[in-house]
């Protein structure tokens, strides 16, 4: 599809963002006729459900109310009803663009891309590389790509960010071949990283130019080093699966382990997949949930349950630990370290622990700031400045739809 930037002005203009999930959509509404973008949406949401037994549609400020979705096509009702709200604020202004939150840009996609029939193709050739993500933003994709191929799409991509670390950090220890077919180290939450690599120099100044560490930590989780508001290093890798223990997912696993399964206990390539993307991480371990705040209530149970929850909580820590130390010795140090995302900003259990085995570098905090998930939370003993700060995603895929379509890729 080829569009004419300059049938679509920005002036009075409306910019829909949308991060699909497996189950659920994220909806963001932003006022493109405002320079700069305003960092707060006019409107946002969620459905959550899809495909479930009980939808849910909600607005932000507004409690979720059950959604009835057509259960043949619950993906496209579930579009169709954002797009109802989107007309109802719209009024005499136009919608520029959609902006997607698109996971795996495999090598050859880093920039916000314009999609076309092509360009789809070529990302869905990547949803083996991101099974959890990547098939339900180009569904969004080519559902409205059907119903309304006047409109750009643009699609961001979360492996874009890193597209910066060196080759030292992307070549895998595989056969040189395999580095020419694209298997590399890619990384991922790339909107979050670059929504806080911009708000990180407004709040702290200079020292975020520095020796910096960023821990995304949700269902998904990973770290990235930066310097001087690049990306260095990170801990995702090819896949999503890479890194961090996470909710579900197993993180950086012995190969050796997936060889025993798949020979041994003859589990079957998709038995293994669904093992390594769903019933593993804090849940598998504990047994309990995918959360830590749920866990965290468990611990001080007796029996096996209070002892397989806090082997959970301190295997996801000393994964967290281990990582942001491998992460300082490549930065030669750590200035700064930001916890961001879910569990990140709100879970003060899992900072303390985090911090405390952190003492080494300098890590010190300052409890009740912790606990109030304030936006510095390191004492000023700390040699270390340590803070929390709320991502953003849905504005990074505003912004760069903005670019652009403003020419300025």
């Amino acid at each position: 599809m080829s569009v004419a930037r300059d049938r679509y002005p920005t002036r009075g203009a409306l910019i829909l963002v949308l991060n699909c999930g497996s189950s659920s959509i994220k909806f963001a509404l932003f006022d493109a006729g405002q320079s700069p973008l305003p960092r707060a949406p006019v409107w946002n949401g969620k459905v959550q459900g899809i495909g479930g037994p009980v939808p849910t549609y909600g607005e932000t400020g507004i409690a979720p109310k059950p959604l009835a979705l057509d259960p043949q096509h619950p993906y496209r009702a579930a579009l169709q009803r954002i797009r109802a709200g989107v007309l109802t604020r719209l009024g005499d202004r136009r919608l520029h663009a959609i902006a997607h939150r698109v996971v795996h840009g495999g090598s050859k996609y880093f920039d916000p891309v314009c999609v076309d029939a092509q360009v789809l193709a070529d990302l869905k050739s990547y949803i083996p590389l991101a099974p959890l993500h990547q098939p339900f933003a180009l569904e969004a994709i080519e559902i409205l790509l059907d119903e309304r191929p006047d409109l750009p799409q643009v699609a961001c991509f979360d492996t874009g960010f890193h597209h910066t670390i060196p080759m030292v950090e992307q070549i895998l220890p595989l056969p040189y071949d395999a580095w020419r077919r694209g298997l590399r180290r890619y990384g991922f939450h790339g909107l979050s990283y670059a929504y806080l690599s911009t708000v990180l120099p407004e709040r702290h100044g200079e020292v975020a130019r520095g020796r910096t560490v960023i821990a995304h930590l949700g269902s998904g989780a990973s770290l990235c080093a930066m310097r001087e508001l690049r990306s260095v290093a990170t801990t995702m890798g090819f896949s999503a699966l890479d890194g961090l223990m996470m909710g579900t997912r197993t993180g950086a696993l012995d190969p050796g382990a997936l060889i025993y399964l798949m020979q041994i206990e003859k589990l079957s390539l998709e038995q293994v997949g669904h093992l390594l993307y769903h019933d593993s991480g804090l849940l598998g371990v504990s047994g309990l949930s995918s959360e830590p705040r749920v866990i965290v209530k468990h611990e001080a149970d007796e029996g096996e349950v209070g002892e397989r929850a806090r082997i959970a909580l301190a295997l996801y820590v000393r994964r967290i630990v281990r990582e942001i130390g491998a992460l300082a010795a490549v930065l030669g140090g750590l200035d700064l370290l930001v916890f961001t995302a879910g569990v990140g900003e709100h879970n003060a259990f899992i900072r303390e622990r985090v911090c405390r085995d952190l003492a080494f570098l300098g890590a010190d905090l300052d409890a009740a700031a912790n606990e109030a998930d304030a936006t510095v939370i390191s004492s000023p003993a700390s040699r270390v400045l340590v803070g929390v700060e709320p991502t953003n995603e849905e504005w990074i895929a505003a912004r760069d739809a903005v670019a652009f379509a403003n020419g300025r890729p």
